[in-house]
């Protein structure tokens, strides 16, 4: 669970601030930013367009950031017509903390 690949995640303050804004989405983001996403059962999920729209940097980038997070279980997806919705992986988060907890 705990491994390098995981760290390099955390460690841009770009891909830490996403999993902020993806912890309280309706404070974060508009409604309708989360709108389509309640609609096909995937409550929470934010799509990558808002989220990129929020950090102001490149889609191309946002999407690697978002990749990079979902490869190391911190985030997962699910794909509702052409966009893509994000949402936090709340169960691994939660074991990452008590890993960390007993570990360091």
């Amino acid at each position: 669970m705990m491994n390098q690949k995981l760290f390099q995640a955390l460690s841009n303050e770009t891909r830490v601030e996403i999993l902020r804004w993806l912890k309280n989405p309706l404070e974060d983001f508009n409604e309708s930013a989360i709108l389509l996403s309640k609609d096909s059962n995937y409550e929470g999920g934010v799509c990558v367009k808002d989220i990129q729209e929020k950090s102001g940097l490149s889609q191309s980038t946002i999407s690697s950031y978002l990749s990079m997070l979902k490869d190391v279980g911190l985030l997962e997806s699910k794909r509702h017509g052409k966009w893509t919705y994000y949402r936090r992986n709340e169960k691994f988060i939660e074991e990452l903390a008590e890993k960390v907890k007993e570990q360091l």
